[in-house]
Order: C-alpha cells, then sequence, then structure tokens
C-alpha cells in the first residue's frame, strides 16, 4: 500500500491550478454569488468540532432559504430536524462554517466559508417566518471565501438528469432500516406513515 504523506508529494501529482481557478475566490458576495443563493433550495453544511468531529448536513426549502442580507452576510433559518444537533455543536465550539450551494438543473455548485454565530435576535428569527413559522434560531454567517465550483462532479453523476433517477424502492423504507440497525422488536413504520408525520413538522 501507497500511502501519500505530505503536501509535497500530492502537489507533485497534479498540474499547477490555473489562473481562473487559483483566483476566483471571492471575499464578499457579488450579484452572480447572491443570484445564485436566491434560487438555491438547498444547502449542505460542513462544520468540525473543537476535538476534530466532522459533520456534513442537509439544509432545504423553498428557493432563498439562505437570505442574503448584504454582500458580507447570510442568514440560514434553524427548521425543524431530528434534534441531534451535531452541526450546532460544532458551530458554537469552533465558530467555523463551510456551505455547499446546489440549484437543480445547474451543474456549477457555490462554496461559501464563513464564521458563524447562532443567534435568536428577534428581528432576524421574523426575517425567516415561512409557513407562518418561526425558526427557533438562525444561523448567522460571515462571509469569508465564496466562489463558484466547476460544473464536472455533477456533469459526471447526471445528477439532474431523469436517467439517473432510481425508484424509491431499490432500498428498504427509513423505517425498515431503522428497526434492524437498532434490532428493534417494533414494527418498522411504513413509508407513508413517515411522510404523514413529516409532513406535520416540516415548519
Amino acid at each position: 500500500m501507497s500511502v501519500i504523506q505530505s503536501i509535497e508529494q500530492l502537489e507533485s501529482m497534479y498540474n499547477k491550478p490555473g489562473i481562473r481557478a487559483s483566483n476566483k475566490s471571492l471575499t464578499a458576495l457579488d450579484k452572480h454569488c447572491r443570484r445564485f443563493i436566491d434560487l438555491s433550495p438547498f444547502v449542505i453544511i460542513s462544520s468540525v468540532g473543537s476535538n476534530g468531529d466532522l459533520d456534513c448536513s442537509p439544509r432545504g426549502g423553498a428557493p432563498g432559504v439562505v437570505t442574503v442580507l448584504d454582500d458580507k452576510t447570510i442568514l440560514m433559518p434553524d427548521r425543524p430536524g431530528n434534534n441531534r444537533l451535531d452541526s450546532f455543536h460544532n458551530l458554537i465550539e469552533t465558530g467555523k462554517i463551510g456551505l455547499l450551494f446546489l440549484v437543480p438543473g445547474i451543474d456549477e455548485t457555490l462554496r461559501l466559508n464563513g464564521s458563524v454565530e447562532l443567534r435568536t435576535d428577534s428581528e432576524l428569527l421574523e426575517k425567516c417566518i415561512e409557513q407562518d413559522k418561526q425558526p427557533k434560531l438562525v444561523v448567522y454567517v460571515k462571509v469569508e471565501e465564496v466562489f463558484l465550483h466547476c460544473a464536472k462532479a455533477l456533469m459526471r453523476s447526471k445528477l439532474w438528469s431523469d436517467e439517473s433517477r432510481v425508484e424509491r424502492n431499490v432500498m428498504p423504507t427509513m423505517g425498515k432500516m431503522l428497526k434492524e440497525q437498532l434490532q428493534s422488536e417494533d414494527p418498522a413504520e411504513t413509508q407513508e406513515d413517515m411522510i404523514k408525520r413529516y409532513e406535520k413538522s416540516l415548519y
């Protein structure tokens, strides 16, 4: 087994990045970044705790689920989830966040890194009311780095193509998988019951 053990060894295997790739990183949102965020209904949060524990978590809503306050600040509401709070533990511990924005039909993605606070200011919560529901808190991000990421990964995966879609029944229901993973004796929740339960607590 050959293990790459140094940055120098790694970089020797690749060509130098082109000027465009090297220089595309911005420190504030321009009109294209703002438009991308406005169109995005889905974003992935990456975080790390003070002990090095990592987390990657999805967030979704109507397009514009993340609000742009200004060129250096964005606001993400916390909608009801599973209450594990893994990402939030990390964000409090290190104050750092990475975000990946996706827009259905667009193969490019938008990457954003920044410093973060979890806030409960009433004026910020009011900006994030949806379905007449106000979030418990908002993720308040100060932009440090933002850039468009090339389309190659989504082109290879054909993520938005109909031919890439799979039927839900290629895997067991969530209820069946959890029953096996938890070695539970309780009956498995059906897909229909799960969806009904989720629909009552989306906001």
